[in-house]
C-alpha cells in the first residue's frame, strides 16, 4: 500500500500527510462490477483510488439508471465526501468499472486533515470543482445532445477509461447507463455498424472509427 500510495498521491500530498494516510488508511482491491456504494448507504469512509476505474450513477424513481462521471487513479468523489461531512446517507451509486485498488479513509480524519493539510485542502476542492465540470457535462449532454451523439461519446469515454476498444457491455447495460431504452440503444449501435464505425459481436462491439 505505501508504494501504490505514493506512487499515486506523493506528487500531491506531503510526506506527514501519506503517512497519515498509511496509519489510519485501509487498502482494498475491487473485482470490475463489484458494487461498492448502494443509494440510501450511510457513508463511512472516502475513497482514494490508486488505480482502475470507478462508475457513478444516479437513479430515478423508477429504478433506472443514469451515468454521471468515472472516478481514475488519483480521484476521490465529492459526492462521497458531502455525504461524509453532513452524515447523510448516499445519493449515488458506485460500482467497480475495471479491477480497482482503492484507499478507504475514515470520515474522522477528512475535516483534522482539511484544517492541517493544505494539500488535502486544495486536493478535496479540485475534487468538487473537477466533479461539478463532469456534472455539468452530464447535463449538457441531456439538454443539448441527440441520443446518437450522446452514445458515441459514451463509447468513446467507455474506451478511454477502459483503455482498449472492445466494450463488452450489453445493449441492456448501455441503455441504463444512458438512461434510455434497449432498443433504442441497437438501433442507434446498428446505424454505426453500418456505417462503418464499429463492429458488433455477439457479446462484445468494437470500435473502429469514432
Amino acid at each position: 500500500m505505501i508504494q501504490e500510495l505514493t506512487e499515486g498521491y506523493g506528487h500531491i500530498f506531503e510526506k506527514a500527510l501519506i503517512n497519515d494516510i498509511i496509519q489510519v488508511g485501509t487498502f482494498k482491491e475491487i473485482p470490475a462490477g463489484h458494487k461498492m456504494m448502494e443509494i440510501g448507504e450511510f457513508v463511512k469512509s472516502m475513497p482514494l483510488l490508486i488505480s482502475g476505474a470507478i462508475k457513478v450513477l444516479r437513479e430515478d424513481q423508477d429504478g433506472d439508471e443514469l451515468l454521471l462521471y468515472y472516478l481514475e487513479k488519483g480521484d476521490t468523489c465529492s459526492m462521497t465526501m458531502a455525504c461524509c461531512m453532513g452524515q447523510h446517507r448516499s445519493q449515488i451509486r458506485a460500482i467497480a468499472e475495471v479491477d480497482s485498488k482503492l484507499i478507504m479513509v475514515p470520515i474522522a480524519k477528512m475535516e483534522e486533515w482539511t484544517s492541517k493539510y493544505k494539500s488535502w485542502r486544495n486536493f478535496i476542492f479540485e475534487s468538487y470543482h473537477n466533479r461539478i465540470n463532469e456534472l455539468l457535462s452530464t447535463i449538457d449532454s441531456i439538454a443539448f445532445y441527440q441520443m446518437d451523439e450522446r452514445l458515441i461519446q459514451y463509447l468513446k469515454e467507455k474506451a478511454r477509461v477502459n483503455k482498449e476498444n472492445i466494450i463488452k457491455n450489453t445493449h441492456q447495460e448501455i441503455a441504463y447507463d444512458l438512461h434510455t431504452s434497449r432498443v433504442v440503444i441497437s438501433r442507434l449501435l446498428k446505424k454505426l455498424e453500418q456505417m462503418g464505425r464499429i463492429e458488433l459481436h455477439r457479446n462484445y462491439l468494437e470500435i473502429i472509427d469514432l
